[in-house]
């Protein structure tokens, strides 16, 4: 079984679900209001519920949202079962508990399960290095997946870890910023959506982007929201996967399952890997809630 390691954010989501969202200096009713686990970091659930095993390094408050993050990545995501008999979750031994208050994130979903977000980075934003015992996980790992939402400084830090072990590297460059060249030249996957792509090569044509990106990461997955994404590598014609045609609920989180779906690509064609676990994901409300199991994305291949 691969065994995947994330450094990256642990936050509340604080959902609201309305018809419109307001512009600016507009009021508007909200239909339902959610707290729900998730954030990027701890996202990749994803790859836990398709079947791996997942190693969680971060940082959570102490208060109560802190201990329900907790639990929550602990809950069984798979219906694999180990040797033992025992159902998998996420292993939270590297996730330190700090004083202060956990991330938050403020997400409002419309009715056409469009998003806008704000992320508080509370405890995330203390993870400005690696914790001891972080390069051991890191080694002991087939993938280390990573986001922008700690530090950059610990980012690096797990890229250049990861390759030293000779560990396969998938950033996500989310929230959108210039990159430092020796982060880039320390991944193997980025998975970046189209603005993010854009804001990283100046490049708005993904095709166009993903070409210098080439120059320094060896794969490149461009995610283009209802229209699927493009799977680039430097030997090969790249590989457009049309999204399906589903009735989207909420997006929020689909990009985090198709980074799941990449980090185990290579058990079955990674463009239908990528489209069916996003095709489930964008179907439910939530973002770690509304990721697919290893059951339900063989179902949909094979359907």
């Amino acid at each position: 079984m691969t065994h995947i390691a994330v450094l990256g954010s642990t936050d509340m989501d604080l959902v609201t679900y309305v018809e419109k969202a307001p512009q600016r200096g507009e009021t508007v009713t909200g239909r339902e209001f959610r707290t729900i686990p998730g954030r990027e970091g701890a996202n990749q659930v994803a790859a836990a519920r398709a079947g791996s095993t997942v190693s969680m390094a971060g940082a959570v408050g102490n208060d109560g949202f802190g201990t329900r993050l907790r639990s929550a990545l602990e809950l069984p995501h798979s219906r694999l079962r180990s040797s033992g008999g025992t159902p998998i979750g996420v292993t939270t031994d590297h996730l330190r508990t700090l004083e202060g208050p956990s991330g938050t994130v403020h997400i409002v979903v419309d009715d056409e399960g469009g998003n806008a977000i704000v992320d508080i980075p509370g405890a995330n934003g203390t993870v400005d290095h690696l914790a001891p015992g972080d390069e051991g996980l890191i080694a002991s790992a087939d993938a280390l997946l990573l986001q922008l939402e700690i530090p950059l400084a610990a980012v690096l830090a797990g890229a250049q870890t990861a390759r030293a072990h000779g560990v396969r590297t998938i950033l996500t460059p989310a929230p959108a910023r210039p990159l430092p060249p020796e982060l880039l030249d320390t991944t193997d996957v980025l998975v970046p959506n189209e603005h993010e792509a854009a804001t990283l090569t100046g490049r708005s044509d993904p095709f166009a982007a993903g070409a210098p990106l080439l120059d320094r990461i060896p794969g490149v997955v461009i995610t283009l929201g209802a229209a699927g994404s493009v799977y680039l590598t430097r030997d090969a014609e790249p590989l457009a996967a049309p999204a399906p045609q589903v009735t989207a609920v909420d997006s929020t989180g689909a990009g985090d399952t198709y980074v799941g779906a990449v980090a185990l690509g290579e058990e079955r064609p990674i463009r239908e890997s990528m489209a069916c676990a996003a095709a489930l994901s964008v179907q439910r409300e939530g973002t770690s809630a509304s990721m697919p199991c290893r059951s339900e994305i063989e179902a949909r291949y094979t359907s």
